[in-house]
């Protein structure tokens, strides 16, 4: 299994992706470096997130931690969409949608994929400890 099995992490690459491509195709040249370079990182900071804490899988809390911040950073994302295309720098309506729509949804699945992670950190039974009888000779 790897990383790229991950829906989340697919999603979020595809996402990426189009962000990047709309940035360069869609924005007045001015934007490429306001507006436009955020909304770059941030889209790119949420796949990159969801790589780092499945590095650190085995550590429950931290691949919680980072795909929390993937969850931030897809807000960031869009956030910064809605002010490209409230501030008319992208007039590109049915892009706009789309990649709302598409980013909404994974804000949905990375909820739901951290949900089911705590869900599971909480039903693991904690590891039995190696304890040793107390006898009295192990009192004094």
């Amino acid at each position: 299994m790897s990383y790229r099995n991950l829906e989340v992490w697919q999603i979020a690459r595809e996402l990426s992706i189009s962000v990047h491509k709309m940035t360069l195709n869609e924005l007045p040249k001015f934007e490429m470096f306001e507006e436009g370079s955020q909304i770059r990182r941030s889209s790119k900071s949420v796949r990159s997130n969801i790589v780092e804490g499945y590095g650190r899988r085995k550590y429950t809390m931290d691949y919680i931690k980072h795909l929390t911040y993937a969850q931030a950073s897809n807000d960031e994302t869009i956030d910064h969409l809605e002010t490209l295309y409230e501030t008319e720098s992208l007039k590109n309506e049915k892009l706009y949608s789309d990649l709302n729509q598409r980013l909404n949804t994974l804000g949905k699945k990375l909820n739901k994929f951290i949900s089911v992670i705590e869900s599971s950190t909480r039903n693991k039974k904690p590891a039995a400890r190696n304890k040793q009888p107390v006898t009295e000779t192990s009192n004094r």
